[in-house]
C-alpha cells in the first residue's frame, strides 16, 4: 500500500476526530448525570444519561462509561466510548469482536455485544435479554462491569468495574421527560463513520 493510499484513507477519519462541540453542564440525579441538546434544525433531542463513575476511566484515549439507553422506548444499560478518533482505535477493535460482561445487582450476568453508531462505540444486551435487562435496571444496587474480547484490557481472571446504583428510576424518568417518544435524534446511516473507515482500511491492508 503506497503513502498516497494511506494518507487518502486516514484523511476522512483525521476530520472525524476534531472535537466535539462543548456540552452543557449536566443536571445530577444521584450518581447518574444528564445533559441534553436539542438540535434547532430538526428539533430532536438528544441526551444522555451516564453514570458518574467510569467502567474503565479515560487515560490515553476514550474513556468506557456506564449509560442507560432508549431502544425502541424501552430502557437498558449500555457501555459506550464517545466520540472515537485515531487515538483510541482499540476501542473501534472492540465492536469488531468484544463484548461487556455485565451483572446488575444479584441477577445472572449477561452478555452485551459492542459495535459502532457513528463515532461511538455502543454496547447493548441481545434482543432477547433486552426486556430483562430493563426490568432489573431500576432496582439494582450496583453494576458489575467487565470488557471482554479483542480490544479489551482485561481477561478472565480481572475484577470488573463495580457501580454503585441509587436513584436509578427517578433518572430513567427525568431522560423521559427530557427525550419524550419520537424525538430521539435517529441513528447515524452508514456512510463515512469511524465503522466505515476500518472496514475500507481492512480490505486495503488484505
Amino acid at each position: 500500500m503506497t503513502r498516497l493510499a494511506i494518507a487518502f484513507l486516514l484523511a476522512p477519519i483525521a476530520a472525524l476526530a476534531q472535537p466535539a462541540p462543548a456540552q452543557p453542564a449536566p443536571e445530577a440525579i444521584g450518581p447518574w448525570q444528564l445533559a441534553c441538546v436539542t438540535d434547532r434544525m430538526t428539533d430532536r433531542t438528544a441526551c444522555t444519561l451516564r453514570h458518574r463513575d467510569w467502567v474503565e476511566r479515560p487515560s490515553v484515549g476514550v474513556g468506557l462509561a456506564f449509560e442507560i439507553l432508549d431502544r425502541g422506548g424501552r430502557m437498558v444499560p449500555a457501555v459506550t466510548a464517545r466520540d472515537l478518533s485515531l487515538d483510541s482505535i482499540s476501542r473501534g477493535l472492540l465492536a469488531v469482536a468484544g463484548s461487556a460482561q455485565l451483572r446488575l445487582g444479584t441477577n445472572a450476568m449477561m452478555e452485551m455485544p459492542c459495535g459502532l453508531e457513528g463515532r461511538s462505540l455502543v454496547c447493548v444486551p441481545r434482543s432477547a435479554d433486552a426486556p430483562r435487562a430493563a426490568q432489573e435496571l431500576p432496582t439494582a444496587d450496583r453494576a458489575l462491569v467487565r470488557m471482554a474480547g479483542l480490544g479489551s484490557n482485561t481477561n478472565a481472571a480481572t475484577a470488573p468495574a463495580e457501580l454503585r446504583l441509587s436513584d436509578t428510576a427517578a433518572a430513567i424518568e427525568r431522560l423521559r421527560s427530557r427525550q419524550p417518544a419520537g424525538s430521539v435524534a435517529a441513528p447515524p446511516e452508514p456512510g463515512l463513520d469511524l465503522g466505515g473507515m476500518l472496514g475500507r482500511l481492512q480490505q486495503l491492508i488484505r
